[in-house]
């Protein structure tokens, strides 16, 4: 089963797409999901995303000011006032 994750900065929609991991840098540490997690709200500490696709190819945003949650239904949002995809 995969996840379902949007990330958006304040601007634009950075990213969206299937995935089977996502971890990202919190005020409390890293944090990590995968299907199946319970829902979590959590505030983003200035750091990096980690998106692994399902097809295992890896996503890295760098992210600050926002906040990331896991709903019910595996669907994750990461809602940033800055991010930007890494190269």
């Amino acid at each position: 089963m995969a996840l379902t994750v949007n990330l958006v900065s304040a601007e634009a929609e950075i990213w969206s797409g299937e995935a089977s991991l996502v971890v990202a840098k919190t005020v409390e540490g890293e944090i990590g999901f995968m299907a199946g997690h319970e829902p979590t709200l959590a505030v983003l500490a200035n750091g990096q995303v980690r998106i692994t696709q399902v097809d295992g190819t890896k996503v890295v945003a760098d992210a600050s000011d926002g906040f990331i949650s896991m709903e019910i239904g595996d669907t994750i949002n990461i809602v940033a006032g800055q991010a930007q995809l890494v190269a």
